[in-house]
């Protein structure tokens, strides 16, 4: 496996963390390359581990981690985004919606939301490294390669999120747990299709 292909398979990877990064910077207001290289350093890191982490299990369990990954990434998913979905509903209705920003700053971008985000987008991951162990793929190079694809991605989509969420002001929230949903969704049915 060359370095195109793993680089192709770290694209592929991390579009799931940029989608997520990019939900995340609708609910930024300021310290923007903070919040941002938080998001990326936990997103690239989690993308680099759970390959080494599938590699080193290798065949042993790649049918017990195929068989649950996609309902615990949907499971991660649906649960935060269904929350940021409620709480920027009852923050629209009761009319405080300068406050909405300022909320979904202090606690979107905390270390144990963006830890479960970052497992739930990586989870995919781990059975590429089971295949990596099988193709007999090098896998510093490959880890390293995918983890700064997708630090690179998540970073710029923060900083993008926030100039769109500038735009949507109080639904920005709301925006990001719908994305967040749809993506755990999309996990679940490309799963489910690929069973069928």
């Amino acid at each position: 496996m060359g370095f195109l292909s793993i680089f192709m398979t770290g694209l592929g990877l991390s579009m799931d963390a940029f989608a997520v990064s990019l939900a995340k910077g609708f609910c930024l207001k300021e310290d923007e390359f903070k919040y941002s290289f938080r998001v990326a350093i936990l997103f690239g890191g989690f993308q680099a581990l759970m390959p080494l982490l599938g590699w080193w299990v290798g065949t042993y369990f790649e049918g017990y981690i195929k068989s649950f990954d996609h309902w615990i990434a949907f499971i991660l998913l649906g649960l935060i985004g269904g929350k940021m979905l409620v709480e920027s509903i009852k923050d629209i209705r009761s009319g405080g919606e300068t406050n909405i920003k300022t909320e979904c700053e202090r606690d979107e971008f905390s270390y144990k939301k963006l830890i479960i985000l970052a497992i739930a987008t990586s989870i995919d991951a781990l059975a590429v490294g089971v295949s990596f162990a099988f193709l007999s793929v090098s896998i510093i190079p490959s880890i390293i390669t995918i983890g700064i694809t997708t630090f690179i991605l998540s970073f710029f989509a923060v900083f993008l999120g926030k100039k769109l969420g500038e735009y949507m002001q109080s639904y920005a929230e709301l925006l990001g747990g719908i994305i967040l949903i749809f993506i755990g969704i999309k996990i679940l049915i490309e799963h489910l299709s690929g069973l069928a």
